[in-house]
């Protein structure tokens, strides 16, 4: 491959929007074990949140990804034996690498406990709000037009 082909293959991958229309791919050999990628992703994804039994399994697949992406880049990088055609097959993977992180990046882990308090707190400090115009008070605890605490 030559000099300018291999940036321009990287150039596509670096680009903002590389992953728009881009698809996750069925399977894809990670650390040496093939893995149903679209499976997993849209398996978690149709959750919308990651479930805590989940979330260590969806951790350790996102590093993985990490992991393999960088191994390929650098394939594309460093490879002098490269053909442009492997090259751009590296690409195409990378990209939907891409779009597989993205997508598991996307949700967020839910902890029902930990959501309901936050609620809860955030209703009961809208109420206090709420009481201290109704009663005229201001910030200091202090009446409004009243006479301040010495």
């Amino acid at each position: 491959m030559k000099e300018y082909e291999r940036k321009q293959l990287l150039e596509r991958v670096e680009r903002e929007a590389a992953t728009v229309g881009a698809e996750i791919p069925d399977e894809i050999d990670v650390q040496g074990e093939t893995i149903d990628l679209r499976t997993f992703v849209f398996e978690i994804k149709r959750r919308d949140t990651i479930p805590e039994g989940e979330r260590e399994r969806v951790d350790e697949a996102k590093k993985n990804l990490r992991r393999e992406r960088l191994q390929r880049y650098q394939r594309i990088e460093n490879e002098s034996e490269l053909s442009f055609e492997a090259g751009e097959e590296l690409v195409r993977s990378i990209i939907g690498i891409d779009r597989a992180l993205n997508a598991l990046e996307q949700l967020q882990p839910v902890d029902l406990e930990t959501e309901a308090q936050r609620q809860q707190a955030v209703d009961q400090k809208r109420w206090m709000n709420f009481l201290k115009q109704a009663l005229g008070q201001d910030d200091d605890g202090d009446r409004s037009g009243g006479r301040g605490s010495l």
